[in-house]
Protein backbone atom coordinates (compact mmCIF):
# COMPACT_ATOMS: atom_id res chain seq x y z
CA UNK A 1 0.00 0.00 0.00
CA UNK A 2 1.34 3.69 -0.81
CA UNK A 3 1.91 6.60 1.21
CA UNK A 4 -1.66 7.94 0.09
CA UNK A 5 -3.77 4.81 0.50
CA UNK A 6 -2.02 4.56 4.14
CA UNK A 7 -3.61 8.41 5.08
CA UNK A 8 -6.82 7.33 3.07
CA UNK A 9 -7.08 4.37 5.62
CA UNK A 10 -6.23 6.35 8.10
CA UNK A 11 -8.38 9.24 7.27
CA UNK A 12 -11.59 7.06 7.42
CA UNK A 13 -10.39 5.35 10.71
CA UNK A 14 -10.31 8.44 12.15
CA UNK A 15 -13.78 9.37 11.23
CA UNK A 16 -14.85 6.01 11.75
CA UNK A 17 -14.04 6.71 15.62
CA UNK A 18 -15.25 9.88 15.89
CA UNK A 19 -19.20 8.90 14.45
CA UNK A 20 -19.14 5.98 16.50
CA UNK A 21 -18.10 8.06 19.75
CA UNK A 22 -20.53 10.93 19.28
CA UNK A 23 -22.98 8.07 18.48
CA UNK A 24 -22.02 6.55 22.00
CA UNK A 25 -22.45 10.14 23.42
CA UNK A 26 -25.76 11.07 21.85
CA UNK A 27 -27.03 6.77 22.85
CA UNK A 28 -26.26 7.25 26.70
CA UNK A 29 -25.94 11.03 28.07
CA UNK A 30 -26.01 9.48 31.49
CA UNK A 31 -26.60 6.51 33.95
CA UNK A 32 -30.06 6.04 35.64
CA UNK A 33 -30.38 4.51 38.94
CA UNK A 34 -32.55 4.66 42.00
CA UNK A 35 -31.84 4.41 45.83
CA UNK A 36 -34.51 3.02 47.73
CA UNK A 37 -35.48 4.79 51.03
CA UNK A 38 -38.15 5.44 53.61
CA UNK A 39 -40.93 5.56 51.57
CA UNK A 40 -39.28 7.44 49.19
CA UNK A 41 -37.38 6.12 46.15
CA UNK A 42 -34.23 8.59 45.17
CA UNK A 43 -34.35 9.06 41.61
CA UNK A 44 -29.72 9.44 40.39
CA UNK A 45 -28.66 10.39 37.35
CA UNK A 46 -24.80 10.01 37.46
CA UNK A 47 -24.67 9.43 41.10
CA UNK A 48 -26.52 12.92 41.82
CA UNK A 49 -29.95 13.46 42.66
CA UNK A 50 -32.63 14.58 40.54
CA UNK A 51 -36.03 14.02 42.02
CA UNK A 52 -37.53 11.38 44.80
CA UNK A 53 -40.95 9.58 43.99
CA UNK A 54 -42.47 9.96 47.58
CA UNK A 55 -45.64 7.93 48.67
CA UNK A 56 -45.13 9.00 53.15
CA UNK A 57 -48.49 7.64 54.38
CA UNK A 58 -49.64 10.90 55.29
CA UNK A 59 -49.90 12.24 51.87
CA UNK A 60 -53.27 11.87 50.15
CA UNK A 61 -50.83 11.35 46.97
CA UNK A 62 -47.77 10.30 45.78
CA UNK A 63 -45.50 13.21 44.46
CA UNK A 64 -42.27 13.24 42.49
CA UNK A 65 -40.48 15.86 45.11
CA UNK A 66 -37.90 18.15 45.19
CA UNK A 67 -37.45 18.24 41.21
CA UNK A 68 -34.01 19.62 39.98
CA UNK A 69 -32.34 20.58 36.93
CA UNK A 70 -28.88 18.93 36.15
CA UNK A 71 -27.22 21.84 37.47
CA UNK A 72 -29.14 21.35 41.04
CA UNK A 73 -31.67 24.73 40.71
CA UNK A 74 -35.07 23.55 42.08
CA UNK A 75 -37.80 23.99 39.99
CA UNK A 76 -40.11 22.82 42.34
CA UNK A 77 -42.04 25.40 45.14
CA UNK A 78 -40.75 23.89 48.86
CA UNK A 79 -44.22 24.58 50.69
CA UNK A 80 -46.21 22.79 52.29
CA UNK A 81 -42.85 20.48 52.99
CA UNK A 82 -40.61 23.19 53.50
CA UNK A 83 -40.22 26.15 54.56
CA UNK A 84 -38.31 28.80 52.37
CA UNK A 85 -38.34 32.46 52.86
CA UNK A 86 -40.80 34.55 50.94
CA UNK A 87 -42.08 31.72 49.00
CA UNK A 88 -45.96 31.55 48.75
CA UNK A 89 -48.00 29.73 50.78
CA UNK A 90 -51.55 28.79 49.16
CA UNK A 91 -53.06 26.11 47.71
CA UNK A 92 -50.89 23.27 50.19
CA UNK A 93 -52.31 20.52 47.70
CA UNK A 94 -50.00 21.77 45.30
CA UNK A 95 -47.05 19.76 46.16
CA UNK A 96 -43.94 19.16 43.56
CA UNK A 97 -45.43 16.94 40.10
CA UNK A 98 -48.64 15.15 41.10
CA UNK A 99 -51.24 13.11 39.22
CA UNK A 100 -54.66 13.71 40.30
CA UNK A 101 -58.11 15.10 39.62
CA UNK A 102 -60.65 16.69 41.20
CA UNK A 103 -64.69 15.31 41.02
CA UNK A 104 -64.36 11.36 40.81
CA UNK A 105 -67.81 9.83 41.41
CA UNK A 106 -68.40 13.49 43.93
CA UNK A 107 -64.59 12.32 45.61
CA UNK A 108 -62.73 15.24 45.35
CA UNK A 109 -59.33 14.17 44.82
CA UNK A 110 -57.35 17.32 43.61
CA UNK A 111 -57.78 19.41 46.63
CA UNK A 112 -57.59 16.47 49.65
CA UNK A 113 -54.46 17.62 52.31
CA UNK A 114 -55.82 14.73 54.73
CA UNK A 115 -56.97 11.77 53.95
CA UNK A 116 -59.61 10.20 53.08
CA UNK A 117 -60.19 10.95 50.53
CA UNK A 118 -56.40 9.06 49.23
CA UNK A 119 -54.81 7.60 46.07
CA UNK A 120 -52.12 4.98 47.52
CA UNK A 121 -49.24 3.13 46.92
CA UNK A 122 -50.52 -0.81 46.85
CA UNK A 123 -47.04 -2.26 45.07
CA UNK A 124 -43.71 -1.30 43.77
CA UNK A 125 -43.64 -3.35 39.91
CA UNK A 126 -40.18 -2.53 38.67
CA UNK A 127 -37.43 -0.46 39.44
CA UNK A 128 -34.53 -1.00 36.68
CA UNK A 129 -31.77 1.65 36.31
CA UNK A 130 -29.84 1.94 33.39
CA UNK A 131 -26.98 3.68 30.93
CA UNK A 132 -29.83 5.39 28.70
CA UNK A 133 -32.78 5.36 30.86
CA UNK A 134 -34.37 4.59 34.18
CA UNK A 135 -38.19 2.88 34.62
CA UNK A 136 -39.91 2.89 37.39
CA UNK A 137 -43.29 1.47 37.98
CA UNK A 138 -46.10 1.46 40.70
CA UNK A 139 -49.49 0.12 41.43
CA UNK A 140 -51.96 2.80 43.11
CA UNK A 141 -55.58 2.83 44.37
CA UNK A 142 -57.62 5.69 44.37
CA UNK A 143 -59.76 5.61 47.29
CA UNK A 144 -63.13 7.67 47.99
CA UNK A 145 -64.24 9.35 51.31
CA UNK A 146 -65.20 5.43 52.75
CA UNK A 147 -61.47 4.23 52.02
CA UNK A 148 -63.29 2.23 48.90
CA UNK A 149 -61.08 2.23 45.67
CA UNK A 150 -62.85 3.36 42.76
CA UNK A 151 -59.59 3.12 40.66
CA UNK A 152 -56.17 1.18 40.26
CA UNK A 153 -54.11 2.73 38.65
CA UNK A 154 -50.54 1.40 36.92
CA UNK A 155 -48.37 4.12 36.43
CA UNK A 156 -44.97 4.11 34.75
CA UNK A 157 -42.15 6.61 34.79
CA UNK A 158 -39.59 6.35 32.24
CA UNK A 159 -36.27 8.81 33.57
CA UNK A 160 -34.09 9.35 30.27
CA UNK A 161 -30.86 11.65 30.57
CA UNK A 162 -30.37 14.09 27.69
CA UNK A 163 -27.62 17.06 26.74
CA UNK A 164 -28.28 19.82 29.86
CA UNK A 165 -31.65 18.00 30.37
CA UNK A 166 -33.58 15.06 31.38
CA UNK A 167 -36.65 14.03 30.56
CA UNK A 168 -39.97 12.02 32.11
CA UNK A 169 -42.10 9.91 30.43
CA UNK A 170 -45.74 8.81 32.32
CA UNK A 171 -47.86 6.53 31.33
CA UNK A 172 -50.47 6.08 33.68
CA UNK A 173 -53.83 3.58 33.36
CA UNK A 174 -56.81 4.34 35.06
CA UNK A 175 -59.15 1.13 35.56
CA UNK A 176 -62.45 1.08 37.22
CA UNK A 177 -62.93 -1.51 39.90
CA UNK A 178 -66.15 -2.97 40.86
CA UNK A 179 -68.40 0.44 39.81
CA UNK A 180 -68.83 2.65 37.63
CA UNK A 181 -66.34 5.85 37.57
CA UNK A 182 -67.08 9.24 36.50
CA UNK A 183 -65.09 12.04 36.29
CA UNK A 184 -67.22 15.25 36.24
CA UNK A 185 -65.82 18.30 33.85
CA UNK A 186 -63.71 20.54 35.96
CA UNK A 187 -60.59 22.42 35.83
CA UNK A 188 -59.40 21.08 38.84
CA UNK A 189 -56.93 18.86 37.25
CA UNK A 190 -54.54 16.93 36.20
CA UNK A 191 -51.01 16.04 35.49
CA UNK A 192 -49.07 18.97 37.18
CA UNK A 193 -46.22 20.62 38.47
CA UNK A 194 -46.20 23.41 41.21
CA UNK A 195 -42.92 25.63 40.67
CA UNK A 196 -41.04 27.57 42.71
CA UNK A 197 -41.35 31.58 42.58
CA UNK A 198 -38.93 32.50 40.44
CA UNK A 199 -40.50 30.32 38.14
CA UNK A 200 -44.10 31.43 38.42
CA UNK A 201 -45.34 33.90 35.45
CA UNK A 202 -46.59 36.61 38.15
CA UNK A 203 -43.63 38.61 40.09
CA UNK A 204 -41.63 35.92 39.06
CA UNK A 205 -39.38 35.50 35.63
CA UNK A 206 -41.57 32.69 34.06
CA UNK A 207 -43.23 32.98 30.34
CA UNK A 208 -45.50 30.34 28.65
CA UNK A 209 -45.50 29.27 25.27
CA UNK A 210 -47.56 26.75 23.73
CA UNK A 211 -47.29 24.27 20.31
CA UNK A 212 -49.67 26.85 18.78
CA UNK A 213 -48.02 29.94 19.79
CA UNK A 214 -49.87 31.41 22.53
CA UNK A 215 -48.34 33.39 25.05
CA UNK A 216 -49.16 33.62 28.68
CA UNK A 217 -50.90 31.98 30.99
CA UNK A 218 -54.06 34.00 30.40
CA UNK A 219 -53.72 33.06 26.54
CA UNK A 220 -53.20 29.36 27.20
CA UNK A 221 -55.81 28.81 29.99
CA UNK A 222 -58.59 26.94 29.16
CA UNK A 223 -57.07 25.67 25.41
CA UNK A 224 -56.06 22.80 23.62
CA UNK A 225 -52.62 22.28 22.94
CA UNK A 226 -49.51 19.52 21.92
CA UNK A 227 -47.62 20.94 24.15
CA UNK A 228 -46.22 24.07 26.77
CA UNK A 229 -43.35 25.77 28.07
CA UNK A 230 -42.35 27.24 30.82
CA UNK A 231 -39.04 29.32 31.31
CA UNK A 232 -37.68 31.34 33.53
CA UNK A 233 -34.49 33.64 34.67
CA UNK A 234 -32.17 31.65 37.23
CA UNK A 235 -28.76 33.09 38.34
CA UNK A 236 -28.01 34.02 35.28
CA UNK A 237 -29.31 31.66 33.27
CA UNK A 238 -32.28 30.13 31.75
CA UNK A 239 -34.34 27.15 33.24
CA UNK A 240 -37.39 25.83 31.88
CA UNK A 241 -39.86 22.77 31.89
CA UNK A 242 -42.14 21.84 28.81
CA UNK A 243 -44.64 19.32 28.95
CA UNK A 244 -46.11 17.20 26.05
CA UNK A 245 -49.36 15.48 25.58
CA UNK A 246 -49.23 12.09 23.55
CA UNK A 247 -51.23 11.22 20.87
CA UNK A 248 -52.04 8.19 22.55
CA UNK A 249 -53.46 10.17 25.70
CA UNK A 250 -57.44 10.39 26.36
CA UNK A 251 -58.78 13.56 24.94
CA UNK A 252 -55.85 14.38 23.04
CA UNK A 253 -54.60 16.68 22.47
CA UNK A 254 -55.17 18.50 26.03
CA UNK A 255 -56.47 21.52 27.43
CA UNK A 256 -54.13 23.82 29.86
CA UNK A 257 -54.78 25.09 33.66
CA UNK A 258 -52.00 26.97 33.69
CA UNK A 259 -51.55 29.90 36.20
CA UNK A 260 -49.68 32.80 36.60
CA UNK A 261 -49.21 31.96 40.11
CA UNK A 262 -47.14 28.91 39.32
CA UNK A 263 -49.48 26.05 38.77
CA UNK A 264 -48.31 24.80 35.23
CA UNK A 265 -51.26 21.62 34.78
CA UNK A 266 -52.50 19.51 32.24
CA UNK A 267 -56.30 18.47 32.29
CA UNK A 268 -57.49 17.24 29.52
CA UNK A 269 -61.27 16.10 31.06
CA UNK A 270 -62.35 19.97 31.73
CA UNK A 271 -63.31 20.30 28.46
CA UNK A 272 -66.83 21.94 28.95
CA UNK A 273 -65.91 24.12 31.98
CA UNK A 274 -62.71 25.18 29.83
CA UNK A 275 -64.87 25.84 26.92
CA UNK A 276 -67.33 27.84 28.66
CA UNK A 277 -64.44 29.96 30.05
CA UNK A 278 -62.93 30.57 27.14
CA UNK A 279 -66.21 31.74 25.23
CA UNK A 280 -66.43 28.52 23.03
CA UNK A 281 -69.97 28.59 21.78
CA UNK A 282 -72.47 25.42 22.66
CA UNK A 283 -69.57 23.89 25.42
CA UNK A 284 -69.66 20.27 25.21
CA UNK A 285 -69.10 18.00 28.17
CA UNK A 286 -66.68 15.32 27.89
CA UNK A 287 -67.49 13.80 31.35
CA UNK A 288 -64.90 10.45 31.14
CA UNK A 289 -67.06 7.49 32.31
CA UNK A 290 -65.61 4.04 32.73
CA UNK A 291 -67.41 0.49 33.45
CA UNK A 292 -66.25 -1.43 35.88
CA UNK A 293 -62.64 -3.26 34.14
CA UNK A 294 -62.84 -0.33 31.61
CA UNK A 295 -59.31 1.85 31.43
CA UNK A 296 -58.02 5.26 30.47
CA UNK A 297 -54.73 6.20 29.49
CA UNK A 298 -53.07 8.92 29.96
CA UNK A 299 -49.63 9.94 28.47
CA UNK A 300 -47.08 13.12 29.21
CA UNK A 301 -43.78 13.85 28.96
CA UNK A 302 -42.14 16.41 31.44
CA UNK A 303 -38.18 18.08 30.40
CA UNK A 304 -36.02 19.56 32.42
CA UNK A 305 -33.77 21.89 31.24
CA UNK A 306 -30.90 23.44 31.81
CA UNK A 307 -30.69 26.67 29.11
CA UNK A 308 -33.24 27.66 26.64
CA UNK A 309 -35.82 25.71 24.32
CA UNK A 310 -37.24 27.59 21.73
CA UNK A 311 -40.59 27.11 20.14
CA UNK A 312 -38.72 25.11 17.24
CA UNK A 313 -36.88 23.07 19.22
CA UNK A 314 -39.80 22.09 21.28
CA UNK A 315 -41.77 21.12 18.24
CA UNK A 316 -39.42 18.76 17.28
CA UNK A 317 -38.80 17.03 20.53
CA UNK A 318 -43.00 16.41 20.22
CA UNK A 319 -42.59 14.94 16.75
CA UNK A 320 -39.76 12.35 18.18
CA UNK A 321 -42.24 11.62 20.94
CA UNK A 322 -45.38 11.38 19.03
CA UNK A 323 -43.16 8.79 16.90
Amino acid sequence: MGVNGIKTVTVLLTATVVVLFFMMVSASCGEVSFVQGDNAIDVMINGRRVTSYVYKPELTKPVLFPVMTFAGTVVTRGYPFEDIAGESRDHPHHTGVFFTYDEVNDTRFWAATASPPKIRQVKITGMKGGSDKGTLSVILHWEDMNGKPLLEEKRIMVFRPGVNEYSIDFSMTLTALDTTVVFKDTKEGMFAIRVASWLQEKDGTGSYISSRGAETAQNIWGRRAEWVRLEGDHNGGKVGIAILNHPSSTNFPTFWHARDYGLFSANPLGQSVFEQGTGVENPKPFELTLKPGKSALFRFCMIICDGPRTKAEIDKRFEAYRK
